[in-house]
């Protein structure tokens, strides 16, 4: 039972995979795309912008094919 458990706390650790053919060409973090959203929209990023940006690539991840 125990392996079971600790199987699903590691499934719950890796990032979910997204896969966006065309429109992806290397596999990029869902905090590094918000990043690069509100970087180009004229906001100024702020001291806890580089700690939100890790937990959102933590939880998700864009690639392009078969990746």
């Amino acid at each position: 039972m125990a392996d079971h458990e600790s199987g699903r706390r590691d499934a719950a650790r890796r990032p979910r995979r997204v896969r966006l053919p065309g429109f992806v060409d290397a596999e990029v973090g869902l905090g590094d795309v918000v990043k690069k959203v509100t970087y180009r929209a004229g906001l100024r990023p702020c001291a806890g912008c580089e700690q939100r940006a890790a937990v959102l690539n933590r939880w998700a991840v864009f690639s392009g094919r078969g990746r």
